[in-house]
């Protein structure tokens, strides 16, 4: 019984690795095109798009080893069979391991690293309530206006710019943050943390390039939202990025804390946006068949008759 459980990890170690090689080979190359094509979309529908074309390399893996490998292996391989694993499948089995595992150690150092500042934050700050919101006012902080936390998400806001913000710009940063809680982008953070990464930095180019677009387009999203479509709240929002990014960052962030003025690259393309107001982007009829279609091919795949046939006789291919 041990041998027998001790293959059936093995494969689908291996088996994860495979599915998610390949898939992240192909988003690689797709990224250009992908990023190009969500350019076309509204700032929250390319967010979305981008964060599930991140994942899907992952969890089309899970997907195939909880819905294809394990079935076929329970259904199909014989307990008492005494075949031996292949030294190809342990090697990558082993792989498998070792990027799973730096995956949870960076996700649990995150998570660590998170609470750490949002209790430091707490022991210097005090809790008032801020154009109808709660938030913790610290005395020292610089330009600090952000949104700490996953389950229970708190804003943080430094003194600094409680007097630089007129009550207008003050309250579409609130709302901007707001829009931040009401996507759970700190979860979606949490969750391009928690996926694997592949050792070549060829490949995580292509991962890379995702991240920071969604990143870029989750910031409009939450800004289209804030000022929602009203020319003078877009003013007031653009007018409060300008002072915030003026006041800098005395201290330090959390790769689980999303920041008001999160990257300053990107302070100008916000800025022109707000006070531009552009016309709705196109909208393509089926902005996410980009990724529901490998969704649907893979569900029928798993349902199609043969198919756990089929997958014992690679995985019986593996093994050797």
């Amino acid at each position: 019984m041990p041998a027998y459980v001790v293959r059936l990890v093995c494969l689908c170690l291996a088996s994860f690795l495979l599915v998610h090689f390949v898939l992240t080979l192909a988003m690689h190359l797709f990224a250009p095109g992908l990023i190009e094509y969500t350019a076309r979309l509204k700032a929250r529908v390319a967010a979305n798009l981008l964060f599930s074309a991140r994942l899907f390399p992952v969890a089309a893996g899970v997907l195939v080893v909880a819905g294809i490998c394990v079935p076929s292996y329970l259904w199909l391989e014989p307990e008492m069979d005494a075949e031996q694993i292949g030294p190809y499948c342990l090697a990558a089995a082993l792989l498998s391991l070792v990027i799973w595992t730096g995956s949870i150690v960076r996700a649990f150092r995150a998570l660590r690293r998170s609470r750490g500042l949002v209790r430091r934050l707490h022991n210097e700050g005090q809790k008032i309530r801020v154009a109808g919101e709660v938030a913790c006012v610290v005395e020292e902080g610089g330009g600090l206006l952000a949104l700490a936390g996953i389950r229970r998400s708190e804003i943080f806001i430094s003194r600094q710019v409680l007097e630089q913000l007129s009550e207008d710009q003050l309250q579409a940063a609130l709302e901007h943050e707001r829009a931040h809680r009401t996507s759970q982008d700190n979860l979606k953070r949490l969750l391009l943390i928690l996926a694997p990464r592949v050792f070549s930095s060829w490949f995580r180019q292509g991962q890379d390039a995702l991240e920071q677009a969604w990143e870029r387009f989750s910031e409009y999203a939450a800004d289209d939202r804030a000022a929602a479509g009203d020319r003078e709240r877009g003013f007031s929002l653009a007018g409060a990025l300008v002072r915030v990014a003026r006041l800098g960052g005395s201290l330090e962030s959390s790769p689980l804390m999303t920041s008001f003025v999160s990257d300053s690259r990107d302070l100008e393309a916000r800025v022109q946006r707000l006070l531009d107001r552009p016309s709705e982007p196109s909208q393509p009829r089926f902005p996410g068949a980009v990724w529901v279609l490998p969704a649907w091919v893979l569900a029928v795949a798993m349902i199609a008759p043969g198919t756990l046939r089929t997958a014992h006789r690679i995985l019986e291919f593996l093994i050797g």
